[in-house]
């Protein structure tokens, strides 16, 4: 077994790669944290409940000599709705498109069913190499963390799966992060960059505002309502009769809940909880865009949007 703790020296050639590689791993195992730890800026939402993650957000980690574009799939779950069905297609049809497949695991769990079961998915992929990554290694002592490592090592042999490399890493102390993307990289195949120098995800603007709208409406209520969120953005139009040094864009967004009963929850007592959401969402849209927003958030009821076809098309999935 080869656990990686610090770079080995790269042989100096003069040859570009570029490709994708997802991270999987049950839902709060730490994979958005580590896309944004490794592009260095917020691009995959992350809150502390899992299944936040519902789009395909793609983080692009430039180097001089790659291009790693991260794609960053919903967590695998034994389905209970539609939506949990449609996710975990989503997932299986990336797992079989990238270059290089992560397997996040977290230092501070034992290895549990869940993780199990999409271990044993991974077995059925022949061709993409994989990477087992030791996630959240800040919590753990090094005696936790070398049973964990062992553990993996393991899992491995037992269901036919070789890791290509054994990482265990802290996106959020900052260790080892550069020495696991160091280490994907050479699993790319060569080729020219693909996305332009500045890129950091490929995201439609709306997208991802809709996303910082969700992941501030989702945080205090963690246990009432972790999947009954949805954000639409419905209209950005940058305000008229501005003078050109002070811009305004105005951003008209819904906050879709399942049911009426949910409404109480996102607005607060006398709207205290959506202002906040409004405060919290318009800052980090601003530093995303580069440019002062006055944000409109309207909450609206979706009756039972996970589970009807026609909703969960209007709300983008």
């Amino acid at each position: 077994m080869s656990v990686r703790t610090q770079s080995s020296e790269q042989p100096a050639e003069a040859v570009h790669r570029a490709g994708f590689a997802c991270f999987v791993g049950r839902p709060n195992a730490g994979k958005s944290t580590l896309t944004n730890a490794l592009v260095g800026q917020k691009v995959a939402i992350t809150a502390n409940q899992p299944q936040t993650t519902r789009h395909t957000v793609r983080g692009i980690v430039h180097r001089p000599e790659a291009q790693l574009i991260l794609v960053d799939t919903p967590g695998l779950h034994k389905p209970r709705t539609l939506l949990g069905e449609r996710l975990n297609d989503v997932v299986r049809t990336t797992w079989a498109e990238v270059d290089v497949i992560g397997f996040c695991l977290p230092a501070n769990e034992k290895i549990g069913p869940g993780d199990r079961f999409i271990a044993k998915e991974l077995a059925g992929i022949k061709k993409s190499p994989k990477v087992a990554i030791v996630t959240k290694t800040d919590l753990v002592d090094s005696k936790t963390l070398a049973e964990q490592l062992i553990a993996i090592d393991q899992l491995g042999k037992e269901l036919g799966i070789e890791w290509a490399e054994i990482v265990p890493v802290s996106a959020v102390g900052a260790k080892q992060v550069d020495l696991l993307a160091d280490l994907l990289i050479p699993l790319l195949p060569e080729g020219p960059a693909l996305y332009p120098e500045g890129d950091l995800t490929d995201e439609p603007e709306q997208v991802m505002i809709a996303e910082l709208i969700r992941e501030a409406a989702l945080e205090g209520v963690r246990d009432e309502l972790p999947h009954s969120i949805a954000v639409v953005v419905e209209e950005m139009l940058p305000r008229e009769d501005r003078p050109a040094d002070r811009p305004l864009l105005d951003i008209h967004a819904n906050v879709y809940i399942e049911r009426p009963s949910q409404k109480g929850i996102i607005i607060g007592p006398k709207g205290k909880r959506l202002k906040e959401v409004g405060i919290k969402s318009r800052k980090q849209i601003e530093a995303l865009l580069g440019t002062p927003v006055f944000l409109d958030l309207h909450v609206k009821v979706a009756k039972d949007w996970q589970r009807d076809p026609k909703q969960l098309r209007k709300l983008g999935f």
